[in-house]
């Protein structure tokens, strides 16, 4: 996904989730955040965006929500709006590339990292709020494979150097269809190997923790998979 499409997508996402704000109870449960609710949800994301935001070069908002959801998520959008539309997306900045980077090296990534990865959150949170309000979601194959391809060449590989999850014990090998094979990193080279082929959504919910694979075809064993997923994501 270049860059251009990127925000667009996001602009889209964006349109999506304020619109759906107004049809979701602030009090519903969001079963697939935890014990999330829908303002816990919202709350979240806005909170994102102004932290990528300020990230990525922008100003270091602070909107303090109120009563009124939307408006506070509008806000929200807005400031990350202005960051990407205003500053150079080929400045080099801090991203999730650069964690523990030595003082004084390159950075990794440029603004256009950060159009994806809001991209991607704002799409994942989406499902979530429609899946709160009993809503269904249309959402292309592509954007849902480009959701997965996120998981596998950026924030596993993140949550592994960070220290926070283990090398998975197994090969896991994804088959969305209609794209290309994904494998998490990290397994030794001689290890068993599972392969899970299901819809790009379907795959990329998976990563995202918000389903299992019981509606999967694996091949392999399912409880190393099941491990190998853990923590895949923060």
């Amino acid at each position: 996904m270049s860059d251009t499409s990127a925000l667009a997508k996001l602009r889209n996402y964006q349109r999506l989730f304020e619109a759906s704000i107004a049809e979701a109870d602030p009090a519903a449960p969001v079963l697939s955040c935890g014990d999330w609710t829908v303002r816990d949800l919202v709350e979240h994301l806005a909170g994102v965006y102004t932290w990528a935001a300020h990230r990525a070069g922008g100003p270091k908002a602070r909107l303090v929500p109120g009563d009124d959801l939307a408006a506070h998520y509008a806000a929200a959008a807005a400031v990350i709006e202005q960051t990407f539309t205003e500053l150079d997306p080929d400045e080099p900045c801090w991203t999730l590339l650069d964690d523990e980077a030595p003082e004084g090296r390159p950075r990794l990534g440029t603004r256009r990292f950060w159009h994806r990865r809001q991209a991607m959150e704002t799409l994942v949170h989406l499902w979530d709020l429609r899946t709160a309000a009993g809503l269904g979601l249309e959402i292309s194959a592509e954007d849902w494979l480009d959701c997965a391809e996120e998981v596998v060449s950026v924030m596993q590989p993140r949550q592994l150097r960070l220290g926070r999850i283990s090398a998975p014990q197994t090969q896991v090998v994804l088959e969305p269809v209609g794209g290309s094979q994904l494998v998490l990193a990290g397994a030794p080279a001689d290890a068993a190997v599972v392969t899970v082929r299901g819809s790009a959504e379907q795959i990329a919910l998976l990563l995202w923790g918000r389903t299992d694979a019981d509606d999967l075809e694996v091949t392999g064993d399912r409880t190393a998979l099941a491990a190998a997923l853990v923590g895949v994501v923060p």
